[in-house]
């Protein structure tokens, strides 16, 4: 009788797939193959092939096995991840539903208090009117209040 070999994924072991990958994880001095790079960064090797194919993930030649060298997939992700961000102005809060940065509404945000120094900024999105949130110093607010017109939800001077 042959004993079953119980794999990761049977037991439930298997490790959830990120949004964004890891560049940390690579290591610049070694080659990787489609399948390691897979298994590494948890996602499918279709994932992989599209980056080489569509997204210009250099690799070392055109044989098989295809071959890419850690520190092109380090600085291919690194631009990935970079090329999505958004920065926010000062008086901008991002709006998670439009994916981008937004002036509230009226020009009014309030101050929700967190800890002694830390709170939430809570306004309301001039595009789909929604909440947007951001996080703030207390002691900053006052390059915050030159923008905007800010109140109070929670005790802030206690």
């Amino acid at each position: 009788m042959n004993a079953a070999r119980v794999t990761a994924d049977q037991v439930g072991l298997r490790r959830k797939r990120k949004r964004h990958p890891n560049h940390r994880l690579v290591k610049i001095h070694r080659n990787y193959t489609v399948e390691e790079i897979a298994r590494m960064l948890v996602c499918h090797r279709n994932t992989v092939w599209d980056w080489i194919k569509r997204r210009g993930l250099p690799t070392i030649d055109q044989r098989r096995p295809m071959l890419i060298h850690g520190r092109d997939l380090t600085e291919f992700l690194q631009k990935r991840r970079a090329r999505n961000k958004r920065k926010c102005q000062p008086g901008e809060i991002y709006c998670l539903r439009c994916r981008s940065p937004q002036k509230p509404a009226g020009d009014m945000a309030d101050y929700e208090r967190v800890t002694a120094t830390r709170g939430n900024l809570v306004g309301i999105c001039p595009s789909c009117e929604s909440l947007i949130y951001r996080g703030a110093n207390l002691g900053k607010l006052d390059q915050f209040a030159v923008i905007c017109r800010l109140g109070c939800r929670k005790s802030c001077h206690t």
